[in-house]
Protein backbone atom coordinates (compact mmCIF):
# COMPACT_ATOMS: atom_id res chain seq x y z
CA UNK A 1 0.00 0.00 0.00
CA UNK A 2 1.36 3.42 -0.98
CA UNK A 3 2.31 5.80 1.83
CA UNK A 4 3.21 9.48 1.85
CA UNK A 5 6.86 8.48 1.88
CA UNK A 6 6.37 6.87 -1.52
CA UNK A 7 5.07 10.09 -3.07
CA UNK A 8 7.12 13.08 -4.30
CA UNK A 9 5.67 15.26 -1.55
CA UNK A 10 7.23 18.65 -0.87
CA UNK A 11 10.01 18.25 1.68
CA UNK A 12 8.59 20.97 3.93
CA UNK A 13 5.32 19.03 4.23
CA UNK A 14 6.89 15.76 5.35
CA UNK A 15 6.19 14.88 8.96
CA UNK A 16 3.30 17.32 9.30
CA UNK A 17 -0.06 16.37 10.78
CA UNK A 18 -3.38 17.61 9.34
CA UNK A 19 -5.07 20.34 11.37
CA UNK A 20 -8.23 19.40 13.18
CA UNK A 21 -9.94 19.29 16.55
CA UNK A 22 -11.26 15.87 17.63
CA UNK A 23 -14.66 15.07 16.11
CA UNK A 24 -16.28 12.72 18.60
CA UNK A 25 -19.90 11.75 19.17
CA UNK A 26 -20.45 13.08 22.69
CA UNK A 27 -23.47 14.61 24.49
CA UNK A 28 -21.65 17.91 25.09
CA UNK A 29 -19.28 19.10 22.35
CA UNK A 30 -17.59 22.25 23.68
CA UNK A 31 -14.32 22.20 21.76
CA UNK A 32 -14.71 24.15 18.51
CA UNK A 33 -16.26 27.47 19.63
CA UNK A 34 -19.46 26.95 17.69
CA UNK A 35 -22.60 28.89 18.47
CA UNK A 36 -24.80 26.27 20.21
CA UNK A 37 -28.12 27.74 19.05
CA UNK A 38 -29.37 26.26 15.75
CA UNK A 39 -31.47 28.26 13.28
CA UNK A 40 -35.16 28.56 14.03
CA UNK A 41 -37.79 26.77 11.95
CA UNK A 42 -38.58 30.10 10.30
CA UNK A 43 -34.95 30.59 9.31
CA UNK A 44 -34.55 26.98 8.19
CA UNK A 45 -37.49 27.55 5.85
CA UNK A 46 -35.96 30.78 4.54
CA UNK A 47 -32.61 29.07 3.97
CA UNK A 48 -34.35 26.25 2.10
CA UNK A 49 -36.19 28.72 -0.09
CA UNK A 50 -32.96 30.57 -0.85
CA UNK A 51 -31.27 27.37 -1.97
CA UNK A 52 -34.35 26.44 -4.01
CA UNK A 53 -34.19 29.79 -5.77
CA UNK A 54 -30.66 29.12 -7.05
CA UNK A 55 -31.07 25.37 -7.58
CA UNK A 56 -32.54 25.81 -11.04
CA UNK A 57 -29.47 27.69 -12.26
CA UNK A 58 -26.72 25.50 -10.79
CA UNK A 59 -25.74 24.56 -14.32
CA UNK A 60 -24.32 28.08 -14.52
CA UNK A 61 -21.34 29.51 -12.68
CA UNK A 62 -22.07 31.76 -9.69
CA UNK A 63 -21.28 35.46 -9.51
CA UNK A 64 -17.51 35.29 -9.61
CA UNK A 65 -17.04 38.38 -7.44
CA UNK A 66 -20.04 37.85 -5.11
CA UNK A 67 -20.99 41.52 -5.44
CA UNK A 68 -24.44 41.32 -3.81
CA UNK A 69 -23.06 39.33 -0.89
CA UNK A 70 -20.26 41.86 -0.40
CA UNK A 71 -22.81 44.68 -0.38
CA UNK A 72 -24.74 42.88 2.35
CA UNK A 73 -21.56 42.24 4.36
CA UNK A 74 -20.57 45.90 4.11
CA UNK A 75 -24.02 46.92 5.37
CA UNK A 76 -23.69 44.55 8.33
CA UNK A 77 -20.23 45.87 9.25
CA UNK A 78 -21.49 49.44 9.09
CA UNK A 79 -24.19 48.47 11.57
CA UNK A 80 -21.78 46.54 13.79
CA UNK A 81 -19.28 49.41 13.82
CA UNK A 82 -21.06 52.73 13.20
CA UNK A 83 -18.92 55.10 11.19
CA UNK A 84 -16.97 52.35 9.41
CA UNK A 85 -18.29 53.68 6.09
CA UNK A 86 -17.66 50.45 4.20
CA UNK A 87 -18.76 49.73 0.64
CA UNK A 88 -18.69 46.53 -1.39
CA UNK A 89 -15.35 47.39 -3.01
CA UNK A 90 -13.74 47.35 0.46
CA UNK A 91 -15.09 43.92 1.41
CA UNK A 92 -14.07 40.48 0.17
CA UNK A 93 -15.49 37.02 0.95
CA UNK A 94 -14.26 33.44 0.73
CA UNK A 95 -14.85 29.94 2.07
CA UNK A 96 -14.27 30.60 5.74
CA UNK A 97 -11.74 33.00 7.24
CA UNK A 98 -9.06 30.35 6.65
CA UNK A 99 -9.36 30.82 2.88
CA UNK A 100 -9.21 34.57 3.45
CA UNK A 101 -5.93 34.07 5.36
CA UNK A 102 -4.64 31.78 2.62
CA UNK A 103 -5.39 34.36 -0.07
CA UNK A 104 -3.66 37.09 1.94
CA UNK A 105 -0.55 34.93 2.19
CA UNK A 106 -0.68 34.05 -1.50
CA UNK A 107 -0.82 37.73 -2.38
CA UNK A 108 1.56 39.23 0.16
CA UNK A 109 3.65 36.28 1.38
CA UNK A 110 5.54 33.53 -0.41
CA UNK A 111 9.15 32.50 -0.89
CA UNK A 112 11.64 34.89 0.71
CA UNK A 113 8.92 36.63 2.73
CA UNK A 114 8.06 36.49 6.43
CA UNK A 115 4.90 36.54 8.54
CA UNK A 116 4.93 37.25 12.27
CA UNK A 117 2.42 36.43 14.96
CA UNK A 118 2.20 36.63 18.75
CA UNK A 119 1.60 33.25 20.35
CA UNK A 120 -0.26 31.60 21.88
CA UNK A 121 -2.67 32.41 19.10
CA UNK A 122 -4.71 30.84 16.33
CA UNK A 123 -2.78 27.75 15.23
CA UNK A 124 -3.86 28.06 11.58
CA UNK A 125 -1.89 31.28 11.12
CA UNK A 126 1.53 29.54 11.18
CA UNK A 127 0.17 26.45 9.40
CA UNK A 128 -1.20 28.35 6.41
CA UNK A 129 1.84 30.63 6.44
CA UNK A 130 4.32 27.79 6.14
CA UNK A 131 2.24 25.83 3.62
CA UNK A 132 2.22 28.97 1.45
CA UNK A 133 6.03 28.94 1.44
CA UNK A 134 6.27 31.91 3.79
CA UNK A 135 8.59 31.89 6.78
CA UNK A 136 6.81 32.07 10.15
CA UNK A 137 8.25 34.01 13.08
CA UNK A 138 6.75 33.50 16.51
CA UNK A 139 6.80 36.42 18.92
CA UNK A 140 5.51 35.97 22.47
CA UNK A 141 2.52 37.55 24.18
CA UNK A 142 2.63 39.07 27.64
CA UNK A 143 2.31 36.83 30.67
CA UNK A 144 -1.39 37.70 30.97
CA UNK A 145 -1.80 36.92 27.22
CA UNK A 146 -2.17 40.59 26.33
CA UNK A 147 0.17 42.48 24.03
CA UNK A 148 1.98 45.55 25.34
CA UNK A 149 2.56 47.98 22.44
CA UNK A 150 6.28 48.34 23.12
CA UNK A 151 6.80 44.58 23.04
CA UNK A 152 4.85 44.29 19.79
CA UNK A 153 6.78 47.10 18.11
CA UNK A 154 10.11 45.64 19.20
CA UNK A 155 9.25 42.31 17.55
CA UNK A 156 8.16 44.04 14.34
CA UNK A 157 11.29 46.18 14.20
CA UNK A 158 13.53 43.17 14.83
CA UNK A 159 12.06 40.92 12.15
CA UNK A 160 10.64 43.41 9.61
CA UNK A 161 7.88 40.98 8.52
CA UNK A 162 5.92 41.29 5.31
CA UNK A 163 2.74 40.32 7.19
CA UNK A 164 1.86 40.76 10.86
CA UNK A 165 -1.01 38.73 12.33
CA UNK A 166 -2.86 40.17 15.30
CA UNK A 167 -5.93 38.52 16.83
CA UNK A 168 -8.62 40.35 18.77
CA UNK A 169 -10.23 38.61 20.55
CA UNK A 170 -7.39 36.13 20.56
CA UNK A 171 -7.87 32.39 20.12
CA UNK A 172 -7.28 30.42 22.37
CA UNK A 173 -7.01 32.99 25.18
CA UNK A 174 -10.03 35.22 24.44
CA UNK A 175 -7.92 38.33 24.97
CA UNK A 176 -8.91 41.52 23.12
CA UNK A 177 -6.32 44.05 21.96
CA UNK A 178 -6.54 47.76 22.75
CA UNK A 179 -6.46 49.99 19.68
CA UNK A 180 -3.20 51.61 20.77
CA UNK A 181 -1.41 48.25 20.38
CA UNK A 182 -2.79 47.84 16.86
CA UNK A 183 -1.93 51.43 15.96
CA UNK A 184 1.61 50.98 17.26
CA UNK A 185 2.09 47.91 15.05
CA UNK A 186 0.61 49.73 12.05
CA UNK A 187 3.10 52.54 12.53
CA UNK A 188 6.08 50.17 12.74
CA UNK A 189 5.15 47.42 10.25
CA UNK A 190 6.75 47.64 6.78
CA UNK A 191 4.09 45.39 5.22
CA UNK A 192 0.52 44.24 5.75
CA UNK A 193 -1.15 44.05 9.18
CA UNK A 194 -3.97 41.52 9.55
CA UNK A 195 -6.31 41.80 12.54
CA UNK A 196 -8.24 38.55 12.91
CA UNK A 197 -11.62 39.41 14.48
CA UNK A 198 -13.33 36.04 14.13
CA UNK A 199 -14.93 36.48 17.57
CA UNK A 200 -15.52 40.24 17.44
CA UNK A 201 -19.28 40.08 17.95
CA UNK A 202 -18.73 38.54 21.40
CA UNK A 203 -16.47 41.34 22.67
CA UNK A 204 -17.52 43.11 25.85
CA UNK A 205 -19.16 46.52 25.72
CA UNK A 206 -16.65 49.26 25.06
CA UNK A 207 -14.14 47.03 23.30
CA UNK A 208 -13.47 48.69 19.93
CA UNK A 209 -13.02 47.01 16.57
CA UNK A 210 -10.01 47.54 14.31
CA UNK A 211 -12.55 48.48 11.62
CA UNK A 212 -12.37 52.00 13.09
CA UNK A 213 -8.72 52.19 11.97
CA UNK A 214 -9.23 51.32 8.29
CA UNK A 215 -9.35 54.90 7.05
CA UNK A 216 -5.81 56.14 6.63
CA UNK A 217 -4.27 52.67 6.93
CA UNK A 218 -4.23 51.12 3.43
CA UNK A 219 -2.16 48.13 4.62
CA UNK A 220 -4.62 47.12 7.36
CA UNK A 221 -6.86 44.09 6.84
CA UNK A 222 -9.63 43.13 9.29
CA UNK A 223 -10.97 39.59 8.93
CA UNK A 224 -14.30 38.26 10.18
CA UNK A 225 -16.37 35.07 9.89
CA UNK A 226 -19.98 33.93 9.93
CA UNK A 227 -19.02 30.67 11.64
CA UNK A 228 -19.21 31.94 15.22
CA UNK A 229 -21.69 34.62 16.25
CA UNK A 230 -23.86 34.03 13.17
CA UNK A 231 -24.12 30.29 13.98
CA UNK A 232 -23.30 29.46 10.37
CA UNK A 233 -20.20 27.29 10.79
CA UNK A 234 -21.54 24.85 8.22
CA UNK A 235 -21.89 27.58 5.60
CA UNK A 236 -18.12 28.28 5.50
CA UNK A 237 -18.17 32.01 4.91
CA UNK A 238 -15.33 34.29 5.93
CA UNK A 239 -14.75 37.86 4.86
CA UNK A 240 -12.51 40.89 5.27
CA UNK A 241 -12.61 44.65 5.17
CA UNK A 242 -9.70 46.65 3.78
CA UNK A 243 -8.67 49.27 1.26
CA UNK A 244 -10.04 48.59 -2.25
CA UNK A 245 -6.47 48.01 -3.45
CA UNK A 246 -6.19 45.03 -1.10
CA UNK A 247 -9.30 43.48 -2.67
CA UNK A 248 -7.76 44.08 -6.11
CA UNK A 249 -4.66 42.21 -4.97
CA UNK A 250 -6.68 39.23 -3.74
CA UNK A 251 -8.47 39.03 -7.09
CA UNK A 252 -5.10 38.04 -8.54
CA UNK A 253 -4.89 34.88 -6.44
CA UNK A 254 -8.48 33.81 -5.79
CA UNK A 255 -9.67 30.74 -7.63
CA UNK A 256 -12.34 31.34 -10.29
CA UNK A 257 -15.88 31.01 -8.93
CA UNK A 258 -14.53 30.10 -5.48
CA UNK A 259 -17.83 30.87 -3.71
CA UNK A 260 -20.69 28.63 -4.84
CA UNK A 261 -24.11 30.02 -5.65
CA UNK A 262 -25.49 28.02 -2.71
CA UNK A 263 -22.95 29.50 -0.28
CA UNK A 264 -23.72 33.02 -1.45
CA UNK A 265 -27.48 32.49 -1.19
CA UNK A 266 -27.27 30.98 2.29
CA UNK A 267 -24.93 33.69 3.56
CA UNK A 268 -27.14 36.48 2.23
CA UNK A 269 -30.20 34.89 3.84
CA UNK A 270 -28.36 34.61 7.15
CA UNK A 271 -27.40 38.29 6.97
CA UNK A 272 -31.03 39.21 6.23
CA UNK A 273 -31.97 37.36 9.43
CA UNK A 274 -29.03 38.74 11.35
CA UNK A 275 -31.14 40.08 14.21
CA UNK A 276 -32.38 36.57 14.98
CA UNK A 277 -29.01 34.86 14.56
CA UNK A 278 -27.15 37.41 16.64
CA UNK A 279 -29.90 37.34 19.26
CA UNK A 280 -28.08 34.62 21.16
CA UNK A 281 -24.85 36.58 21.43
CA UNK A 282 -25.86 38.48 24.56
CA UNK A 283 -26.94 35.25 26.26
CA UNK A 284 -23.58 33.68 25.40
CA UNK A 285 -21.76 36.73 26.78
CA UNK A 286 -23.61 36.39 30.08
CA UNK A 287 -22.95 32.65 30.16
CA UNK A 288 -19.26 33.32 29.48
CA UNK A 289 -18.95 35.88 32.25
CA UNK A 290 -20.75 33.56 34.69
CA UNK A 291 -18.39 30.75 33.70
CA UNK A 292 -15.31 32.91 34.26
CA UNK A 293 -16.57 33.87 37.72
CA UNK A 294 -17.39 30.24 38.58
CA UNK A 295 -14.01 28.90 37.46
CA UNK A 296 -12.23 31.53 39.52
CA UNK A 297 -14.38 30.71 42.52
CA UNK A 298 -13.24 27.11 42.06
CA UNK A 299 -9.66 28.28 42.55
CA UNK A 300 -8.60 28.10 38.91
CA UNK A 301 -6.74 30.63 36.81
CA UNK A 302 -8.82 32.07 33.99
CA UNK A 303 -7.87 34.39 31.14
CA UNK A 304 -10.17 37.38 30.64
CA UNK A 305 -12.33 36.59 27.63
CA UNK A 306 -14.02 38.72 24.99
CA UNK A 307 -14.91 35.63 22.95
CA UNK A 308 -17.33 32.71 23.21
CA UNK A 309 -14.81 30.47 24.96
CA UNK A 310 -12.73 30.50 28.13
CA UNK A 311 -9.12 29.44 28.71
CA UNK A 312 -8.59 28.06 32.19
CA UNK A 313 -6.00 26.16 34.22
CA UNK A 314 -3.55 25.38 35.41
CA UNK A 315 -3.23 21.59 35.51
CA UNK A 316 0.07 19.73 35.91
CA UNK A 317 -1.55 16.95 33.84
CA UNK A 318 -4.10 18.61 31.61
CA UNK A 319 -4.49 15.44 29.54
CA UNK A 320 -5.86 13.65 32.62
CA UNK A 321 -8.45 16.40 33.09
CA UNK A 322 -9.36 16.41 29.40
CA UNK A 323 -9.80 12.64 29.38
CA UNK A 324 -11.76 12.75 32.63
CA UNK A 325 -14.22 15.25 31.18
CA UNK A 326 -14.55 13.13 28.05
CA UNK A 327 -15.48 10.13 30.20
CA UNK A 328 -18.38 12.27 31.46
CA UNK A 329 -19.47 13.05 27.90
CA UNK A 330 -17.94 16.55 27.82
CA UNK A 331 -15.50 17.32 25.00
CA UNK A 332 -13.35 20.46 25.38
CA UNK A 333 -10.08 21.48 23.71
CA UNK A 334 -6.58 20.63 24.82
CA UNK A 335 -4.94 23.63 23.22
CA UNK A 336 -2.87 26.69 24.06
CA UNK A 337 -0.14 27.01 26.68
CA UNK A 338 0.87 23.88 28.60
CA UNK A 339 -1.31 23.21 31.66
CA UNK A 340 -4.27 25.17 30.22
CA UNK A 341 -7.54 23.99 28.65
CA UNK A 342 -10.18 25.79 26.58
CA UNK A 343 -13.94 25.33 26.80
CA UNK A 344 -16.49 26.77 24.39
CA UNK A 345 -19.47 28.56 25.89
CA UNK A 346 -22.64 26.59 25.30
CA UNK A 347 -26.22 26.54 26.44
CA UNK A 348 -27.06 26.65 30.17
CA UNK A 349 -27.60 22.87 30.05
CA UNK A 350 -24.19 22.32 28.46
CA UNK A 351 -22.47 24.59 30.95
CA UNK A 352 -24.15 22.82 33.85
CA UNK A 353 -22.87 19.50 32.50
CA UNK A 354 -19.38 20.94 32.16
CA UNK A 355 -19.36 22.31 35.70
CA UNK A 356 -20.58 19.04 37.19
CA UNK A 357 -18.07 17.01 35.20
CA UNK A 358 -15.14 19.29 36.06
CA UNK A 359 -15.95 19.13 39.77
CA UNK A 360 -16.07 15.35 39.63
CA UNK A 361 -12.83 15.09 37.67
CA UNK A 362 -10.99 17.47 39.97
CA UNK A 363 -12.45 15.75 43.02
CA UNK A 364 -11.38 12.35 41.73
CA UNK A 365 -7.91 13.71 41.07
CA UNK A 366 -7.65 15.14 44.57
CA UNK A 367 -8.87 11.88 46.09
CA UNK A 368 -6.43 9.89 43.97
CA UNK A 369 -3.49 12.07 45.02
CA UNK A 370 -4.53 11.83 48.66
CA UNK A 371 -4.64 8.05 48.37
CA UNK A 372 -1.21 8.04 46.76
CA UNK A 373 0.21 10.29 49.48
CA UNK A 374 -1.39 8.15 52.18
CA UNK A 375 -0.01 5.02 50.61
CA UNK A 376 3.45 6.53 50.55
CA UNK A 377 3.19 7.47 54.24
CA UNK A 378 2.05 3.94 55.12
CA UNK A 379 4.96 2.46 53.20
CA UNK A 380 7.37 4.75 55.04
CA UNK A 381 5.88 3.73 58.40
CA UNK A 382 6.22 0.03 57.52
CA UNK A 383 9.90 0.59 56.86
Amino acid sequence: MTSLNDLPLRDDLRGREPYGAPQLAVPYALNTNENPYPPSERLVKALGEAVLDVAGSLNRYPDRDAVALREDLAAFLNTDTPGAGLTADRVWAANGSNEIIQQILQAFGGAGRTALGFEPSYSMHPIITEVSGTRWVNAVRDEDFGLEPGRAVAAVEEHRPDIVFLTSPNNPTGTALPLDAIEAVLAAAPGMVVVDEAYAEFRRAGTPSALTLLDGHPRLIVTRTMSKAFAMAGTRLGYLAADPAVVDALLLVRLPYHLSAVTQAVARTALAHGEELLGGVEALRRERDDLVAWLRAEGLRVADSDANFVLFGTFPDRRRVWEGLLEHGVLIREVGPPEWLRVSVGTPEEMAAFRAALRQVRGAGTESRAQQDGGAENREESL
